[in-house]
């Protein structure tokens, strides 16, 4: 695995710090999620099989950690390129989530996220090209569905996913 460094909290400074170790140790850290609407569907990922954490598990449409001093916004757009080949030219920032939870492995997601949120009106013309290093399938599902499949099969789910459904998504659909 190549050594990532992330933007993340010791001792209430924000510094660049190596991304395995600042899950082992559950520090604070900035990350951006971003969720692709299209009328009453979002589009999901299925994490790699080969993923440090949480592999093969439903997460949202992308998220990932910004680079040091990387923007926000400039993290969606790039990562979005990344894991799924897309390009989306409107993403509104939602909202600022914080969030803990442990991902398994003795790792520790804690994070502060800036969710943005793309409307593709046509789904079935987005041209999805999958970094299968990052992710293994996608599908649009239904919000309401989405919410039910959490409930039944929660497992099945990331927990920040988890978490942004049950918690915040009046937030980050509305």
């Amino acid at each position: 695995m190549n050594t990532d460094f992330i933007p993340a909290w010791d001792q209430g400074v924000l510094k660049p710090l190596e991304k395995l170790d600042v899950h082992k140790r559950g520090l604070r850290h900035k990350a951006v999620s971003v969720f692709l609407v299209s009328d009453n569907s979002v589009l999901l990922q299925k994490r790699a099989s080969t993923k440090y954490h949480t592999p093969g598990l439903w997460a949202n449409t992308c998220c990932t950690h910004p680079s040091w001093l990387e923007d926000p916004i400039d993290c969606a757009h790039r990562r979005l390129k990344e894991e799924l080949g897309v390009d989306v030219s409107a993403l509104v920032y939602k909202n600022k989530i914080d969030y803990k939870a442990d991902v398994g492995n003795g790792l520790i997601e804690n994070e502060t996220v800036d969710v943005f949120v793309g409307s593709v009106t046509t789904k079935e013309k987005l041209k999805i090209r999958l970094n299968e290093n990052e992710v293994s399938e996608v599908k649009w599902v239904n919000f309401e569905t989405l919410k039910e499949e959490i409930s039944l099969w929660p497992s099945s789910f990331t927990p920040w996913l988890r978490i942004y459904i049950q918690d915040h998504f009046d937030q980050i659909i509305n």
